[in-house]
């Protein structure tokens, strides 16, 4: 069986990217090892006094991601295919390519917003960047309308 690493950002194209990696799926024979990378500072917020650390907010934001990475993981095995999760905090580039070689994986499979080359220069493209240094094969399934 062939491990597809799915990076998920909890985006308005979620369903979307999850139904077409599962039919890709389908078609190798493949598990999909489901991974959210979030934040390291995701506790963190600016105010009067500074940057201050606020580890309750921490907790109730993973809890929920990892309630909404549960709830993705029963649905792709409700259609048939084996599936985990996994949720870690750092560099999503990082991560995620640490995750597929820990795996072993076969591919990566990331959405593509469609988005202009002057958003990359400013925001980043997490797909460009894993496109270029991924040892293994990236699927990149459009995500615009």
């Amino acid at each position: 069986m062939k491990n597809i690493i799915l990076p998920i950002d909890f985006g308005a194209k979620t369903d979307l990217l999850v139904e077409s990696c599962v039919n890709f799926a389908k078609d190798i024979n493949g598990k999909i090892c489901l991974i959210h990378v979030t934040p390291s500072d995701i506790g963190f917020a600016i105010g009067d006094m500074g940057f201050q650390y606020f580890p309750e907010i921490e907790q109730m934001e993973v809890r929920e991601e990892l309630k909404m990475l549960s709830d993705i993981e029963q649905r792709i095995k409700g259609f048939g295919v084996d599936c985990e999760h996994l949720l870690k905090q750092g560099i999503a580039k990082d991560i995620i390519l640490e995750y597929a070689a820990e795996k072993s994986a076969s591919y990566i499979v990331m959405g593509s917003h469609g988005r202009s080359n002057m958003y990359d220069v400013f925001v980043g493209s997490l797909t460009k960047s894993l496109t270029r240094d991924s040892k293994i094969p990236v699927l990149v399934i459009p995500m615009h309308s």
